[in-house]
């Protein structure tokens, strides 16, 4: 899916799983968009399939009805590799990373934040949630959705 870049509004590329419907990062959106207009792009490293599809997408509704402009999309099981699959800095302004707290963070363990950084070469903000406590999916590739 081509996304049409705005002048004067910032696209901002956004990468989240067990934390995509969490309190935290929808107040980190709302934070961002006080330094100016933004829309975001959510990316969520579930892989590829119909179940994948059908949760990227009541994501994106969930956030659209919070009032965020959101537009959600899956990607590669491996977050970093799901990132360097979609970045383009002619379509992207900056990355989001949003992962659980450091302590139980599989993706904070590895660096994720700094390895984005380094390999894009974008302003990459962390934003560090609690799980959402919506309940979960097990999608076919074994990975977890927040429903």
């Amino acid at each position: 899916m081509e996304r049409v870049h705005l002048p004067g509004k910032a696209n901002i590329l956004v990468v989240a799983n067990r934390t995509a419907l969490s309190v935290g990062l929808q107040a980190a959106l709302r934070t961002r968009l006080e330094s100016g207009p933004a829309r975001f792009t959510l990316l969520l490293p579930l892989g590829r399939s119909p179940d994948a599809e059908r949760t990227a997408q009541h994501v994106a509704s969930r956030l659209c009805e919070a009032g965020l402009e959101v537009s959600a999309q899956v990607a590669n099981i491996d977050p970093l590799n799901a990132v360097l699959d979609v970045w383009n800095p002619a379509e992207f302004d900056e990355i989001i990373v949003s992962t659980l707290p450091a302590a139980t963070s599989r993706w904070m363990r590895s660096g994720l934040p700094r390895r984005v950084e380094q390999r894009t070469g974008a302003l990459v903000r962390h934003v560090e949630a609690r799980e959402a406590p919506r309940g979960l999916v097990k999608t076919p590739a074994g990975s977890h959705a927040v429903i």
